[in-house]
């Protein structure tokens, strides 16, 4: 009775932690803010304040335990060891998840319309004069992609770079049969000089 007494969780700074639940919370560590709320553990929110999230994903990680045991009432030690396994396997799978969502966005954005407006773009003197050579695509494009058995069309927005200064390429294209058919590509520097290298047709 009195080592259940002594390891009473929901106590606050008052719960004396046992021993084989001290460690590391790799579920505070990724999903920080969502298992601070999911454990009654608020300070999680301070993830919200920039650069003191930088240190705090660390401090989650190593006190998650401490503080998930403290700030809610647990059955016993076998209950928060398994509900912190799921927390753990649902950080793991999303820090998974993520990059591969990621490049399969990615892969879609940077189809056809993409490779030919960056061709158009690398080979216009204008451009060449405004950025400098090389001529590199930043890794990131955003926008969208609208395809059917009919046709398609896209608007994609994505950086370049060179010797001078960097720029932005805004694109508008769509598809006819199998085909993607460059209808506007233009590119601006942070300085608003404007290259319509691409005319969009009217």
């Amino acid at each position: 009775m009195e080592d259940n007494y002594e390891y009473k969780s929901g106590q606050g700074k008052g719960s004396l932690v046992p021993p084989e639940i001290k460690g590391w919370n790799w579920g505070a560590f990724f999903l920080n803010w969502i298992w601070g709320i999911g454990n009654s553990t608020y300070i999680a929110l301070l993830m919200f304040v920039p650069f003191v999230n930088l240190v705090m994903i660390f401090i989650l990680g190593a006190k998650g335990n401490q503080w998930a045991w403290q700030n809610r009432i647990w059955k016993d030690v076998e209950h928060f060891k398994s509900t912190q396994k799921k927390w753990t396997i649902a950080g793991f799978s999303i820090f998974i998840l993520i990059p591969i969502l990621l490049f399969f966005i990615l892969s879609l954005l940077k189809g056809e319309a993409y490779a030919k407006s960056l061709e158009v773009v690398s080979s216009n003197q204008e451009v060449i004069k405004l950025v400098g050579k090389p001529i590199k695509p930043s890794f990131f494009v955003v926008g969208n992609i609208h395809t059917s058995s009919v046709g398609g069309s896209a608007v994609l927005q994505y950086s370049i770079s060179g010797s001078k200064e960097e720029a932005q390429v805004y694109v508008e294209a769509y598809k006819k049969m199998d085909h993607w058919i460059l209808n506007e590509v233009i590119v601006y520097d942070f300085h608003q000089n404007k290259i319509e290298v691409v005319k969009k047709l009217k």
